[in-house]
């Protein structure tokens, strides 16, 4: 099963944020939405990339090379940005 997965730029950084351990309050602050905002872009990610929770969208996320591996702070690969 190949996903293509077209991110935005939130969601770019949402899953970068994810993927360093920031809470919920603190992506909100950084991408200037409500807490309910991220959790809103968060559950339409889980829904998007078929999978159940955040550790499960971070691992799917390296595994499709969404993420570039071997960098910290985590990364979206330039290809993958919109």
């Amino acid at each position: 099963m190949n996903l293509k997965i077209s991110l935005s730029d939130l969601d770019a950084r949402i899953i970068e944020s994810i993927a360093a351990g920031e809470r919920t309050v603190h992506i909100a602050n950084k991408v200037y939405l409500s807490r309910q905002g991220v959790e809103y872009h968060v559950s339409k990610l889980l829904q998007n990339m078929r999978v159940p929770n955040r550790p499960a969208l971070i691992a799917k996320a390296y595994a499709m090379g969404i993420l570039a591996a071997g960098t910290w702070p985590p990364t979206v690969s330039k290809d993958e940005a919109a």
